[in-house]
């Protein structure tokens, strides 16, 4: 289980498929969430971004698509939201672990420099993929039945979209199926590096989704036989 979904929003024309259609909605949240990284990067921890609909006007979104936007932000440490006279958006403290995981997530969409970086957000990616044995060996100890009968519950949604070949669902599904496999580890911060890199992630071609699906099948299957060397070796070929 190696290599990630965002906002829903906007009135762009239907596409062929539901995952296509609601694709650029996702993208514009996230841009927005890039954009407003990128000032909290520049500002003291504390200081004030602005108001909601100010920083709204600024990225040019509607006001769906900037609620989840800072849904974003909030789930990843870097705003907090204060009500009232002088109140809007301020620039969090970040632990030294939400930093790192920022950064990388700027890397992955070129914030840092105007342009995507792609040989240090696929650096990113390995020390992502390293960190899936780690998972994998805590889950093969404390995933109960309930734990793996929850990460089938995801297989059913991958199986679906596979059928489909709708790469943007089975991405949606497979971030879902990552985080119920990190949150049976008991290593608070495995789980929070894991989490904080995991949405470096891109959706799969079409014709690899049945082969991706597959494979997360027999880890689950290892995973519930506790047999160790195969859910290890299914862990690191990502």
């Amino acid at each position: 289980m190696g290599a990630a979904d965002d906002a829903r929003g906007g009135m762009e024309p239907p596409a062929l498929r539901r995952g296509e259609w609601e694709r650029p909605a996702a993208s514009r949240a996230e841009v927005a969430a890039q954009r407003i990284a990128a000032m909290v990067a520049d500002a003291e921890p504390g200081e004030r971004l602005g108001t909601k609909e100010e920083l709204r006007a600024t990225c040019g979104v509607s006001v769906g698509t900037f609620n989840e936007t800072l849904r974003l932000l909030q789930s990843r440490g870097l705003v907090t939201v204060r009500p009232g006279p002088g109140g809007g958006l301020f620039a969090a403290e970040q632990s030294a672990l939400r930093r790192l995981g920022n950064s990388v997530l700027a890397l992955d969409t070129g914030t840092d420099t105007g342009q995507a970086d792609g040989k240090r957000a696929e650096e990113a990616r390995r020390i992502r993929d390293a960190l899936v044995p780690l998972l994998v060996e805590d889950a093969l100890w404390h995933a109960s039945p309930a734990d793996v009968a929850a990460l089938r519950q995801e297989l059913a949604e991958l199986a679906g979209a596979a059928r489909q070949a709708d790469a943007v669902a089975f991405a949606a599904a497979d971030h879902r199926l990552r985080t119920r496999l990190a949150a049976v580890s008991p290593n608070s911060l495995l789980r929070s590096l894991y989490a904080t890199l995991l949405p470096v992630a891109e959706p799969d071609a079409a014709e690899r989704l049945q082969g991706r699906y597959e494979h997360h099948v027999a880890l689950v299957d290892a995973l519930e036989a506790r047999d160790r060397a195969r859910a290890l070796d299914l862990a690191r070929s990502t």
